[in-house]
Formats: C-alpha cells, sequence, structure tokens
C-alpha cells in the first residue's frame, strides 16, 4: 500500500487547530496571530523579542490593532502605497543591528533574516503596510500639535541607539541620517499617551473577549 493511500495510525499527532485567543467586534485573534507578533518584534530595530516578549502584552496590542483597522475602516483615508513600503523595509534593513551580521544589504542576507524570523519578504510587506495604515490612522488622529524637540531626538541618540549598536558590535548610524526615524519613535511614544485613553473607549463601547484556555469561541 503506497503512503498517499496508507489509513491514518492512532499514533498520528492529530493536525494542529488553531485556537481562538479573543474576539474582538466580531474579528477573530488566533493563536497564530500572537506567534506572528513575537516574530515580528525582531523587524523593530531595537527590541530584544526573546527576552521582552510578554504573551499578554501581545494579545493586548493585538486587540487594539484590531481596534484601531475596524475604526480606519469607517474612515475614507489614502491607500498605502506598495512604493512606500517597500521605502521604509528598505530602510528598516539598515537600521537592525543584527542586520549587519546577516548582511541584509544584499537580497541574499535579507532573505536568511527573513527566514530567521519566520517570514517570507511578501508576507512582511503585507504586515508592515498593516502597520503603516494604523501609523497613518492614529498620526491623522493624535499626532497634530505634537513637536519633538531637536534635543530630544539626540537624546535618544545617545542613550538608546548608539548603547544598542555598540552591544551588537555594530556600526551606528549617523545621527543625520537616523534623525527621521527617531523623531517617528518619540512621537509615537508621545500619542501613545492620548491613544490608551481612546482605546479604553472603544473597548467600552465595542465587545471584547479573551477566550480562557479551554473555552470555546461562541
Amino acid at each position: 500500500m503506497s503512503k498517499e493511500q496508507a489509513p491514518a495510525l492512532a499514533s498520528d499527532p492529530p493536525d494542529t487547530i488553531d485556537r481562538v485567543i479573543a474576539i474582538v467586534n466580531g474579528d477573530l485573534i488566533l493563536e497564530s496571530d500572537v506567534d506572528e507578533e513575537h516574530r515580528f518584534a525582531a523587524f523593530q530595530p531595537f527590541s530584544t523579542p526573546d527576552r521582552d516578549f510578554s504573551r499578554d502584552q501581545a494579545i493586548q496590542r493585538l486587540i487594539n490593532r484590531t481596534l484601531i483597522l475596524q475604526q480606519a475602516k469607517l474612515q475614507v483615508t489614502d491607500e498605502v502605497k506598495a512604493v512606500d513600503v517597500t521605502k521604509q523595509i528598505d530602510t528598516l534593513r539598515q537600521e537592525i543591528p543584527e542586520c549587519k551580521v546577516d548582511k541584509c544589504d544584499t537580497e541574499e542576507g535579507w532573505n536568511k533574516f527573513l527566514a530567521k524570523q519566520g517570514f517570507t519578504a511578501a508576507e512582511l510587506q503585507q504586515r508592515w503596510k498593516e502597520r503603516m495604515q494604523v501609523l497613518a490612522y492614529i498620526e491623522n488622529r493624535f499626532r497634530m500639535g505634537i513637536r519633538i524637540k531637536p534635543e530630544e531626538i539626540k537624546q535618544y541618540y545617545d542613550t538608546v541607539m548608539l548603547p544598542e549598536y555598540k552591544r551588537h558590535k555594530s556600526t551606528a548610524p549617523k545621527l543625520e541620517d537616523i534623525s527621521a526615524r527617531i523623531q517617528e519613535i518619540l512621537l509615537q511614544q508621545r500619542v501613545g499617551q492620548l491613544l490608551q485613553d481612546w482605546l479604553k473607549s472603544l473597548r467600552a463601547q465595542g465587545t471584547v473577549q479573551i477566550m480562557k484556555p479551554g473555552e470555546v469561541a461562541p
């Protein structure tokens, strides 16, 4: 009997079912989404996913992102262009300290780094596009009037970025080459304070259900 014709044995492992972790106004968040959130952290230039990852925090981030995307769909907004996504990813390849080791400036090195994180180029492109959509919506809603001073950018560069590159024994980009990226990081931190109150309001108005282990989704 061929392998294709052989019946499944009792000892064969069952197919893995992607468990529902949370339901946000009818949209499902799955166990695989939590796993992807963990792996995606490697594309944040100065994160340490294995050391800093918290499953509970990842679930909360996924819930928040789902709420934001649901709100964004209710408004007419400009579509994030593929060329802009590619441009940001190209910049990212130069900023991630580990990429210096994998030589992400080459296609072979970049694909190697992607594979280590469990992503294809197309999957990262889609995930980064979604991230840009979220940030664009937040910017339009909250960023107006927020200003980041040059001295704040330099302080972040000196106290956060330089030590991180030193830890990875990599050469840091010049401040003028990375200042726009630092400004974005600082803006996100500032906006985050306003964002949290808004998200609390959305949760109160909608239906957010986090599933307990063993609980079956309705």
